[in-house]
């Protein structure tokens, strides 16, 4: 038995695989392109055959469509966006500029479905053509820079849940750990006291503000380029093609899609570039966060210790008993990872020339692998290690009675000068300034607890920092 069927594009006769529901330019860039092994992103495939859908229901419309095609390509389409065929998405994300070779993957597979469907053969491409037909009124100019959008804006609200998961955690926690009184660290030296639940706090609250700009990008992204074809001209396009096609892409999406300006959506990938920006600052801040839980989980015994995260695999080879802060660990990688593809969005953005940008489908999947990326590793670190955290509030008491800093707080009570002795005795001797103030009378032990846990608190307090 043959495996190959034999196909012709306008470069001559190309061999395909009898099983395949792709034609002759799939198998093209199968062969040029065996670059990352890495088939289209999902949301990205199921985004462009929406689109394609759409614009039959929309070319349908004013008579440019047959009913009967609309309705096999529309068929068609439905079993992709119900889980079928997936496999027949095969061009490499690294492939011909703009995204030519996938359009014509989505516009191949669509016509095969739907000329059997209607008692043709594979590769006959009659009567729906693939070119003239699925790719009615349409441009991989166009279809796949919306594809783009329309694949971000489906992750979106997985990612913010995500933030938004990571910031209710630090939020409860925060509540939890309200009264528990811990030297605060600047410059990674002794501070004043603060309290944990207040460190956790400030995670929370930034946490909620990276989810707020992201969510912010939503209504720019849902503007689209679809309609202007080749160069944002509406080139061999129904009659209000643009307008009807977003109505379309609307129902089938649940989002407000509507028409931007056709010329500056093919020339201009600001919008994701503006979403890749508040990617990258929410990477900024997990980072800096998954530090500091690295740090507050440091030793047990000879770093800080404050806190315990649960542990989940064993920490070393030849260390028994060890156990490392893997998931911040890993949420660091993911971060550094997330940040470079950033970079690489930058640099795509700006090599758009004229009208066109030929970097869409090296952009796009960037932007798709930072967004699953964070949202898969944001919620391993809530669900395997925040909700488990134990707070070792001895240690806490332990260091910010050891903290010299504390001698800050008696500045509006005894007065710089006298602070300033009571920091040297107890700098020189070690012992704890709760001590060295009561022995000199200046205050009770028991009015200088209230006096930290009042400026835990944030209450009271005056002075500069640093």
């Amino acid at each position: 038995m043959n495996e190959f069927r034999i196909e012709k594009d306008s470069l001559g006769e190309v061999r395909v695989p009898v099983s395949a529901w792709y034609g002759a330019q799939t198998a093209r860039a199968v062969a040029n392109f065996p670059i990352s092994g890495r088939r289209p992103d999902k949301d990205f495939v199921l985004a462009h055959v929406r689109i394609k859908l759409a614009a039959a229901r929309a070319n349908c419309q004013p008579g440019w469509l047959s009913e009967a095609k609309r309705d096999a390509i529309v068929a068609a389409c439905e079993k992709v966006l119900a889980g079928e065929y997936s496999e027949e998405f095969v061009v490499d994300r690294f492939q011909a500029g703009a995204g030519t070779s996938h359009n014509m993957n989505t516009n191949e597979v669509i016509a095969n479905l739907a000329n059997v469907a209607l008692g043709g053969e594979k590769g006959s491409y009659q009567p729906v053509n693939p070119n003239d037909d699925v790719n009615m009124g349409q441009s991989t100019n166009d279809t796949i820079p919306t594809a783009i959008r329309l694949a971000v804006l489906a992750k979106l609200p997985r990612l913010v849940a995500a933030v938004h998961a990571m910031a209710a955690e630090f939020s409860r926690l925060a509540k939890r750990e309200k009264d528990t009184v811990k030297s605060g660290r600047t410059h990674l030296q002794d501070a004043v006291p603060t309290t944990l639940g207040q460190e956790f706090a400030g995670y929370a609250w930034t946490l909620t503000r990276c989810a707020a700009a992201l969510e912010a990008v939503r209504p720019a992204l849902c503007e689209t380029g679809l309609g202007g074809s080749a160069a944002g001209t509406g080139l061999n396009t129904s009659p209000d093609y643009p307008t009807r096609v977003a109505t379309e892409l609307a129902k089938l999406t649940g989002e407000p899609i509507k028409p931007g300006q056709l010329v500056a959506q093919m020339q201009s990938m600001n919008d994701l570039a503006r979403l890749s920006g508040e990617i990258r600052n929410l990477a900024l801040e997990l980072t800096r966060i998954a530090n500091d839980l690295r740090l507050l989980a440091s030793g047990p015994r000879t770093g800080l210790g404050e806190i315990q995260l649960p542990p989940v695999q064993p920490g070393s080879s030849i260390m028994p008993g060890k156990v490392n802060p893997v998931m911040f660990e890993m949420l660091n990688q993911v971060c550094f990872q997330v940040l470079g593809q950033d970079a690489a969005v930058s640099y795509m953005v700006q090599a758009g020339q004229m009208e066109l940008n030929v970097m869409m489908p090296a952009l796009g999947s960037a932007l798709f692998d930072a967004m699953d990326w964070l949202t898969n590793a944001m919620n391993a670190a809530t669900e395997k290690n925040l909700k488990g955290i134990v707070v070792n509030r001895e240690r806490c008491a332990f260091f910010i009675h050891q903290s010299v800093a504390l001698a800050t707080l008696l500045n509006t009570q005894i007065g710089y000068n006298q602070a300033a002795e009571v920091a040297k005795e107890s700098e020189k001797s070690g012992r704890p300034v709760r001590d060295i103030v009561a022995e000199r009378g200046l205050m009770s032990a028991a009015d200088f607890d209230a006096l930290v846990l009042q400026a835990a608190h944030g209450v009271g307090s005056g002075g500069g920092g640093g």
